[in-house]
Order: structure tokens, then sequence, then C-alpha cells
């Protein structure tokens, strides 16, 4: 099921110039509390909407798109390229895989992907025990991993990723299994490739930095937020997957390492 987005009505989105801070943020003098208190009451709604078995479509964007614009009021400045490869295969799934580099990207994916796929997750299993969160991973059906037997999560995601993408559900994956700031090529796993092989379905890789909010120190979910820090998020053209699919793992991991660094360098100047 589609379901329109007024947020974006081009290819690519750059938070307007002229966007203002919220009075509430300015008032807490930029704490990032402020930001993760409205964050969390956002995914209390989520969750409870889920536990109710009304997280549809509609509602996966609203909620979304609150946490896009909480984002906004508390300073982030948010960039997308390349909305129009989400609509190259006409609807059909796809496998998409990328970097994961903060709790932003799924607080907000649903804001910019759901209006053009309707798509899952693959995530830890122990992830399903948090309150709420595992309601709305299982109202989005998603594929839980155990990350410590990769055989048995080779066919879990086999079994169910065909099974979803029969369905008409696209999948992402972040094959670097935790969220860091850093791009680690020798932790990037192939079984997204290998899920799209089998499947015989398109990967669009895509490219993100979300380091405004960072991963906390001590506790990881708090972290710090970045103001000088803009965020990007990139989607590249899908492409079908020849031979044992080594090269389209080079190319996904290409993709990501050659964005990620044009973006830190324009932050940085050199």
């Amino acid at each position: 099921m589609r379901v329109e987005n007024n947020l974006f009505t081009k290819d690519s989105y750059t938070t307007p110039e002229n966007t203002k801070r919220w009075l509430s943020d300015r008032l807490c003098l930029g704490n990032r509390f402020h930001f993760y208190l409205r964050n969390f009451f956002i995914f209390f709604q989520t969750g409870r909407c889920a536990r109710r078995h009304q997280l549809d479509a509609f509602n996966q964007v609203h909620y979304s798109n609150k946490n896009f614009k909480l984002t906004e009021g508390c300073g982030g400045k948010i960039n997308i390229i390349g909305l129009n490869n989400l609509d190259a295969t006409s609807g059909s799934p796809v496998i998409m895989m990328g970097n994961h580099m903060s709790l932003l990207e799924t607080a907000v994916f649903h804001s910019i992907i759901r209006p053009h796929l309707d798509f899952t997750f693959v995530i830890k299993k122990s992830l399903l025990k948090i309150p709420y969160f595992g309601d709305i991973m299982r109202s989005l059906e998603a594929i839980p991993l155990t990350r410590s037997n990769p055989r048995e999560d080779l066919k879990t995601v086999l079994k169910e990723g065909k099974r979803l993408l029969k369905a008409g559900k696209s999948i992402i994956l972040f094959p670097q299994g935790t969220r860091s700031e850093d791009f680690s090529p020798e932790k990037f796993n192939s079984i997204g490739i290998k899920l799209a092989k089998s499947a015989g379905v398109p990967v669009i890789p895509f490219a993100l930095k979300t380091d405004f909010l960072a991963n906390g120190k001590f506790l990881r979910d708090l972290g710090p937020i970045r103001r000088d820090r803009k965020i990007y998020f990139k989607f590249g053209k899908p492409f079908k997957i020849e031979g044992n699919g080594r090269d389209e793992l080079l190319k996904v991991i290409k993709f990501m390492e050659e964005n990620i660094k044009k973006w830190r360098q324009q932050e940085t100047g050199n």
C-alpha cells in the first residue's frame, strides 16, 4: 500500500535555510534530553499504536514525520538524495543495504522510504524484548537474527526474507550489525546479497551520515546532539545480482565509502 507524504514532493530534499529551532529547544539551552524526551514519547505513541494493531502505512509515516520534524526543530539540517531510485522498480520489492550510524535513521526511515516502498528490517532478536520497540518490530514483521549462529541466521533470512519479498515487502539490512560512526568494510557481511540473489530481486544501496545524533559513551541511546553536523541520506540505483555477488557487494561498499568520505570532507573542508 502506497501512502503520500507531503514533506517530500521531489527526488531530493534539503531542510530550508529559514527553518527555525523550536522555542522549547532554545529555552532548554539545546540540552539533549529535550530531544530524547520528545523522541521517546513519539516512540511510546508508535509502540502503543502497534500494540493496538493499528500501525498501518498511514501511521508509520505519521509518527516518523514527527521524528523528522523534531530533528529539524532541534537544529538538524537534513539532506536526502535519490528518492527517484526508490520508485525505479515500480513498487516491486527490493533489498536495501547500507550503513547504520545512529538511532536517527530508524526513527525517520518510514517518513522517507514508506511513501515509496513497504518495508521491514532485519534486526537482532534480543531487540524484540524491548517494550514497545518489540511491538513495533513485530507489527512490521521484522526478521530477527541471533547474531551468534551465522548458519541459522542465514537460513532464517532466506526463509523469512523470501516469504516477505513474495508478499511485496522490501527488506532493509545493516550488514555491519551494529551502530557505528566509523564505516568498516571488513565487518560488512554479504547476507543481503545472498538473499537478493536467492530471491531474484534487485538491491538498492544507501549511504547515510546521521552523527548529528551521537552514540553515548555511557548510555548508548542518549548520546550528545551535534548541531554542526549535517544529516545525509542517499539512495543509489537498483541493480540485480550477477554471478556469485562478490562484485555487487563491493559496489555497495564503494557507494557508502565514497559518499561518507565526500560528506565528511565537505564538513571539515579537508
